[in-house]
C-alpha cells in the first residue's frame, strides 16, 4: 500500500468553503498520487478556531470550545472525502468536549474508511501546557483499529514516548503518530518515540507534524516537524529503519509504499526478535539494586 503522511500548516481561514476547499485539495493530491491511507497531525483541526474570529483564536479556553463545536462537520466532510477517493483518512486531531469522560476536552483523532466507518482514539497522557494551561484531560482507552489495510493504532505524539502504550498496540501492525510540536526539540523526542515503537513492536509508524507560524494562536502560534514513515532496522527495511522523511518545516505530503508481508516476516523471523522477546523482561523490569563502588 501507498501511505502519504502530513507535514500540514495551519491557516487563518476566511470562511467553512476555505477549509472545504483546502482540505479537498491536500486529499485529492495525496489520492492522485495513489495514496491509500492519508495521515494529519495532531491539533491540525485548530484553524477551524479562526472561523470564529481572531479574538476567539487567540483565546484558549474559547478556542477549544469553537473547534470542539465544529468537530462533527468536519467528520462529515472527511467521511465525504475518503468515500469520493476511496481512501482511509487520519484527521487532524482536534479538542473535543465529551460529557461521557469529563466536563474537560480530550485530545481526538478520528479514522475514516471508504466505507462510511469511523474509529474514534483519544490521547492518553497530556503534555504539560495540555494539562497546565489548557486543561485538556486523557480520554478514552487504547485501541486497535482492524480495517482493509491491516491493524492500525494510534499514539498522538506525546503518547509515542511511552513503551507500555506502543506494547498495548502490539497487534497493529502500523502505528500511526500525529503530532503537533514548536520546536525541534520537540519534533526529535516525537521521532525517537515513533522509530523506538518500530523497533520494539516490529511495526512501521507513521508520523505526521503541523508546521509553520500561527500568531493567531497561543496554543499553536510556532510549528516546526515533517512527515516520516519508520519500521524495524532489521530483514525487509531499511538499515537505519527511515522508510520515509520529508524536509523539516516544509508543507507538504511525505510518501511511502509498504508491505505488510515484510513486518510479518520480521516479526516471525527477523536477525533480532524485540516483540517476541517483550516478556524476558518480566521479573527483570522492578528497581536496579543500588551498588556502592565509591
Amino acid at each position: 500500500m501507498k501511505i502519504a503522511t502530513a507535514a500540514y500548516p495551519m491557516d487563518m481561514l476566511a470562511d467553512w468553503d476555505a477549509y472545504v476547499h483546502k482540505l479537498g485539495t491536500w486529499v485529492a493530491e495525496a489520492a492522485g498520487q495513489g495514496a491509500q491511507l492519508l495521515v494529519f497531525p495532531e491539533y491540525g483541526a485548530m484553524e477551524l478556531a479562526t472561523l470564529a474570529g481572531a479574538a476567539t483564536a487567540a483565546d484558549l479556553e474559547a478556542s477549544l470550545h469553537a473547534v470542539s463545536d465544529l468537530v462533527p462537520a468536519a467528520d462529515a466532510l472527511h467521511a465525504d472525502l475518503a468515500a469520493r477517493h476511496g481512501v482511509h483518512i487520519l484527521a487532524a486531531s482536534a479538542p473535543v468536549f465529551d460529557a461521557t469522560i469529563s466536563a474537560r476536552p480530550v485530545n481526538r483523532a478520528r479514522l475514516f474508511t471508504p466505507g462510511g466507518a469511523m474509529g474514534a482514539q483519544d490521547k492518553q497522557i497530556m503534555t504539560r501546557f495540555e494539562r497546565e494551561d489548557w486543561n485538556v484531560v486523557g480520554g478514552g482507552p487504547l485501541q486497535v483499529f482492524d480495517t482493509a489495510l491491516g491493524r492500525i493504532g494510534i499514539l498522538i505524539c506525546y503518547d509515542s514516548e511511552y513503551p507500555l502504550l506502543g506494547h498495548a498496540l502490539r497487534e497493529a501492525e502500523l502505528l500511526l503518530v500525529p503530532s503537533c510540536t514548536e520546536a525541534l526539540a520537540g519534533y526529535s523526542r516525537v521521532r525517537i518515540g515513533a522509530m523506538a515503537r518500530a523497533l520494539e513492536q516490529q511495526c512501521v509508524s507513521i508520523m505526521s507534524s503541523t508546521v509553520g507560524l500561527c500568531d493567531w494562536s497561543e496554543a499553536v502560534d510556532t510549528n516546526s516537524g515533517r512527515g516520516g514513515v519508520f519500521g524495524p532496522p532489521d530483514r525487509g527495511f531499511p538499515a537505519t529503519g527511515v522508510l520515509a522523511e520529508g524536509v523539516l518545516d516544509q508543507p507538504g505530503w511525505t510518501y511511502a509504499t509498504l508491505d505488510l508481508d515484510a513486518i510479518a516476516r520480521v516479526r516471525d523471523d527477523g536477525g533480532v526478535l524485540n516483540r517476541s522477546h517483550w516478556t524476558d523482561q518480566s521479573g527483570r523490569d522492578g528497581p536496579a539494586v543500588l551498588r556502592a563502588l565509591r
